[in-house]
């Protein structure tokens, strides 16, 4: 067998699936066979045209798998092993890599650094909605799956768990803080979750659709506040007494969303923004207290490497979080382009799809 089917970003508005060569292996390189893929809000993103990528790429970030081959010099790993690799496949030498910046990852670059450079596959390489995937620096992105858990129940780790809880992380929760996560979509409702084994107290979730809501107090939400029935920022202020919250995280892209995320801050609070924006941000001067309220906006590429992923992978093995109620709908390949449908239009309460060769 020389060729596979993928799902190919032929211009804006159309990805199809095609067939393309399976690729070859390189000495650091592994050839996984995808078991379970999905996708991403970014690659609705790379559909729209709204964030551009070579024509004729592969699309899809969220690899599990079993290896197929591995390259000559990788160790370490077995052929037919199952694993998963991160949205974010860093090299692991690279000065971005070294500084513990892994998704900023610039091989090869004058100084090392590289916007967005972790991200590889279906941006600057094939990606994983496709029979094969090919996976570069193996040794630094392949995770072995622990015994006994299933695909979709580590489908989430390549991207969706790693960047909602990141939004926690980079949002510095602390025990007993008060957190608002704005929009519970897959990243959001993890955010929710991860906000949660971070030590928040009183978590604060603003979305309106019906489903995603009852799926919000499942995953930590202790108030789930509906926009679309009156001033989100007034009635989480009411929620927090006038004192605000100390970590806002914005997991939608918008500017209402952002802007309301940096109203509702307590004065040395956190925006931690997850968000992937299509235009420009602007940041109304009485929300930024002048520039003197002692806030902090940080901003997240989801981590990557085999470390964070071992890490996410025990956190579904220690049943600390179940992601499965995530997974609303399931594809085979041959079905993307319907798959995409449904996601892009946000139709049928869809929150993620799992897609299967």
């Amino acid at each position: 067998m020389t060729m596979m089917k993928a799902a190919i970003f032929v211009e804006p508005n159309r990805i199809v699936l095609d067939e393309k060569p399976i690729p070859d292996v390189g000495p650091l390189d592994a050839l996984v066979r995808i078991t379970t893929t999905t996708i991403c809000g970014t690659d609705v993103h790379i559909l729209k045209g709204e964030y551009p990528v070579e024509r004729g790429l592969t699309i899809g970030h969220e690899p599990v798998g079993v290896i197929e081959k591995l390259g000559s010099a990788v160790q370490g790993y077995t052929e037919g092993q199952r694993v998963i690799a991160g949205a974010i496949s860093p090299s692991g030498y690279s000065n971005a890599c070294l500084c513990g910046c892994h998704s900023q990852d610039g091989p090869g670059t004058k100084h090392g650094f590289r916007p967005m450079g972790g991200w590889r596959f279906g941006n600057t390489i094939d990606g994983a909605q496709a029979e094969f995937l090919l996976v570069p620096d193996a040794m630094v992105n392949l995770a072995p799956i622990p015994d006994g858990l299933t695909d979709e129940q580590v489908l989430m780790c390549p991207d969706i768990m790693s960047t909602g809880f990141s939004g926690a992380e980079s949002g510095s929760v602390r025990i007993g803080d008060t957190v608002a996560v704005f929009a519970q979509g897959p990243i959001g409702l993890c955010a929710t979750a991860g906000a949660r084994l971070m030590g928040a107290t009183t978590i604060i979730g603003v979305d309106s659709v019906p489903e995603r809501m009852e799926i919000a107090r499942k995953m930590g939400a202790d108030h789930v506040v509906d926009f679309t029935k009156g001033d989100v920022v007034a009635e989480i202020m009411r929620l927090t007494d006038g004192r605000g919250v100390d970590v806002a995280i914005e997991a939608l892209g918008r500017q209402e969303t952002f802007e309301a995320a940096l109203r509702i801050l307590r004065p040395g609070g956190t925006l931690s923004s997850l968000g992937v924006y299509s235009n420009d941000l602007t940041i109304p001067l009485d929300a930024f207290s002048a520039g003197l309220g002692d806030n902090k906006i940080v901003t997240t590429l989801c981590p990557g490497g085999k470390e964070r992923m071992r890490r996410l992978m025990d956190v579904i093995a220690s049943q600390r979080l179940d992601t499965t109620p995530l997974v609303t709908h399931r594809y085979r390949l041959d079905e993307v382009e319907d798959a995409y449908d449904l996601f892009s239009h946000q139709r049928d309460g869809v929150l993620k799809v799992a897609i299967q060769p």
